[in-house]
């Protein structure tokens, strides 16, 4: 007989979200407080390493990731030709808390799709719980522009799986912004896992950077009324610190936590600091 810690995934599964099959793990208690990890565009739920969702989960949390359209064992868009708009992945995630029987969700949400928390922060604020932003920005024109260094990969060849995979190691590094952390090895067979299991990974490359950014319809960070908290490594190289500087001073209240060490990533050597935060931010009622 095996013992089964209450933290533990419960599985992937596919829902289907009005006509869209997404695929979605839960990991913990379903009735203790929410916390949706939303990634960042190209990534699927396994940058959202199962072993942290199962840390913040043994802390009285439950913990959903999932793979946005267009990544992973969700459905997919023929490459460059995506039909759908941003705040399509937005209602995705409202489709998704829906489908789990959850009121309102704690939303963390990851670099480019920051702006999924911001529209729904600011439309539906009676859906979330808290925000937290992880390596993104309020997209001002006046914040400094990626490092002078930072060494993006050329796209390869789509055809090629090991050109693909090598391709998206390249852009990890080049993320990392010379992170002591940076873990090559874990990376690599992050990414192989994720070209294996993706649906269509040639969508999954390009199809997020082919779609319009939508603006909330009701404001903008200034509007949102959620705990805030903004999480940003100090040696993020494609959106340098000042831009995680910039949205916690937008967002009323917001508070920072600068992942030491960290790039545009959440390394693992950073996660204990990382979940302590997020466990913290997302214990509700007065502090």
């Amino acid at each position: 007989m095996t013992s089964h810690h209450s933290h533990d995934s419960h599985g992937e599964r596919l829902l289907d979200i009005d006509g869209v099959e997404l695929c979605v793990e839960t990991f913990g208690d379903p009735a203790a407080p929410a916390i949706v990890l939303v990634a960042g565009a190209s990534a699927s739920m396994l940058w959202w390493d199962a072993e942290l969702c199962g840390r913040i989960a043994a802390d009285g949390r439950f913990v959903v990731r999932y793979d946005h359209r267009d990544t992973g064992r969700s459905t997919c868009w023929p490459p460059g030709r995506p039909t759908y708009a941003y705040r399509d992945l937005a209602e995705d995630v409202l489709g998704i808390v829906d489908a789990l029987g959850v009121e309102r969700a704690h939303l963390v949400c990851q670099s480019m799709f920051g702006g999924i928390g911001l529209i729904l922060g600011v439309d539906r604020p009676d859906r979330v719980a808290s925000l937290t932003f992880v390596s993104t920005s309020t997209g001002a024109d006046d914040l400094p522009p990626p490092a002078d260094d930072l060494a993006m990969p050329a796209e390869p060849d789509l055809s090629d799986p090991a050109a693909v995979a090598e391709y998206v190691v390249a852009g990890a590094r080049a993320c990392s912004g010379g992170s002591p952390y940076f873990d090559e090895a874990a990376i690599r067979a992050l990414v192989e896992r994720d070209v294996a299991r993706a649906r269509n990974y040639a969508s999954t490359l390009v199809n997020h950077y082919a779609i319009g950014f939508d603006e909330p319809s009701r404001g903008g960070f200034g509007d949102l009324t959620a705990p805030t908290l903004v999480v940003h490594g100090d040696h993020d190289p494609l959106l340098p610190p000042a831009h995680g500087e910039a949205l916690r001073d937008a967002i009323p209240g917001a508070e920072l936590l600068v992942l030491k060490g960290a790039g545009h990533d959440v390394p693992r050597a950073v996660w204990d600091d990382f979940a302590a935060a997020l466990v913290r931010h997302t214990a509700g009622g007065p502090t």
